[in-house]
């Protein structure tokens, strides 16, 4: 009879145990939803007062994200590797344990819908914490003021001849460094110093000279896994999740340099890819390494070829004539590379970046990416002709009411402050039409032919 009681008593017990327990994981339901709401709503929140005010994006891209940069960098800064990637790995590993604990628990009907429910809720309040992190870290910035405008430069119509100056100005630049820099035994050339180091320093370097580029800047960092951006055909992307900097170690060597300060001017707050690329070209142009000034001569050659080829074939075949064969190797070695993931996941990726892309108020999609065409003309045109003019008049003692011309100036001082209109795509040789057309490069340009 004792032992009946027992059993009623231990049952009941059970039974309790079993009540507690389902409401615990209800109340912690109610807890993750209305959480995740509140991320949620504060997202969109930040979201459309910026696209609302770009008084507010920009105050908060120059007042407040540099605090996130300034902190979740240096802690991010403290790990030799990507912590982003990392944190992905994991991130899908423990998404896909838990995902098939609560089937094999549902087969065995140990798991019910409020275990399924409070597994969906987990889920949606990691979504909802990720998505308030990339509003914080990049989704306002892509509301701010551009660098073209608070830096002065004014886009303005150009003739393809224009394009072809500029073209001719690259390549002198090209041929100047291709043969300075290291190379391989096939003629390639090979980093052989700490990119992150120099690349950082870069970027800190020009924000002397531009206000809105300066701060705290953590080393960029290679993928452990470069193969996960390479088939996507993607260079370098920039994690708001974790403020870091990432490049694709596995590309040919030449684009490194120039994709880390890509994604360097990503942290900095300037979210426009053309812009990201025109501040990459600055920095590494003005870099006191070779190594640097070769990727951004060679990288800004290669967007400027593209759409001359595009505009006028004979003066770009006439231009591609003048390239030094030291620089042949590396274009060879960037298209072979690129070619082995050529496939239905690139093609997936480039759709997927096109919309994220219009979604954040850049109209041209992946085509944005070679707007930087439009800013190194402008750059040429106003500051490069200019510095070139000034020189010669100082060279030949030029005198005004006795005194020597002051030719000191600075991009704001010699252009008017005026504006224009989550990652770069790959960098190919531009020999091939269709190489072109992938890359986008047949897009209407402000170009009078």
């Amino acid at each position: 009879m004792l032992e009946y009681w027992q059993d009623i008593s231990g049952r009941r017990d059970k039974v309790e145990r079993h009540v507690m327990k389902r409401k615990r994981l209800h109340i912690t339901n109610r807890i993750k939803g209305i959480a995740g709401c509140i991320l949620l709503a504060a997202g969109f929140a930040l979201l459309f007062i910026s696209r609302l005010s770009q008084e507010f994006a920009h105050w908060y891209s120059t007042k407040v994200y540099p605090v996130w940069v300034g902190t979740t960098g240096r802690l991010m800064n403290l790990f030799p590797f990507s912590v982003s990637e990392v944190f992905l790995y994991i991130m899908i590993v423990i998404i896909l344990l838990s995902a098939g604990v609560l089937i094999i628990k549902e087969v065995r009907r140990k798991a019910g819908k409020k275990e399924a429910c409070s597994w969906g809720m987990g889920l949606f309040l990691l979504a909802a914490f990720l998505f308030f992190l990339y509003v914080l870290n990049c989704g306002v910035n892509y509301q701010r003021e551009s660098f073209s405008e608070s830096s002065g430069l004014q886009v303005e119509n150009y003739t393809a001849g224009d394009l072809k100056e500029v073209c001719q100005w690259l390549t002198l630049k090209v041929n100047e460094t291709s043969s300075e820099v290291e190379r391989d035994q096939d003629g390639v050339m090979v980093l052989d110093i700490p990119m992150e180091k120099y690349a950082a320093e870069a970027m800190r370097s020009l924000g002397k000279e531009y206000p809105e580029l300066a701060g705290y800047y953590p080393r960029p960092k290679g993928l452990l896994v470069p193969w996960i951006l390479s088939i996507q055909n993607l260079t370098g992307v920039y994690s708001p999740f974790t403020v870091e900097a990432n490049y694709n170690s596995g590309m040919i060597d030449y684009n490194i340099p120039f994709t880390a300060c890509h994604e360097l001017s990503h942290l900095r707050g300037f979210m426009q890819e053309e812009e990201a690329n025109f501040i990459a070209y600055l920095a590494c142009s003005r870099s006191d390494n070779v190594q640097f000034r070769y990727s951004g001569n060679l990288l800004r050659w290669i967007y400027c070829m593209s759409v001359l080829h595009t505009v006028d074939y004979d003066a770009w075949e006439e231009v591609r004539q003048t390239l030094a064969p030291e620089v042949e190797p590396d274009l060879a070695a960037n298209r072979e590379y690129w070619a082995r993931y050529d496939g239905a996941v690139a093609e997936v990726s480039n759709k997927v970046n096109d919309t994220y892309l219009k979604a954040n108020g850049q109209d041209d999609g992946v085509k944005s990416y070679d707007r930087m065409v439009d800013l190194i003309v402008a750059y040429y045109l106003k500051v490069i002709i200019r510095r070139q003019e000034f020189a010669t008049m100082q060279s030949i003692g030029l005198m005004v009411g006795g005194v020597a011309t002051d030719v000191r100036f600075s991009l704001k001082q010699i252009t008017r402050k005026s504006g224009i209109g989550m990652m770069r795509r790959r960098n190919g040789d531009v020999s091939c039409q269709s190489e072109i057309r992938r890359r986008g490069s047949g897009r209407k340009r402000k170009i009078r032919i």
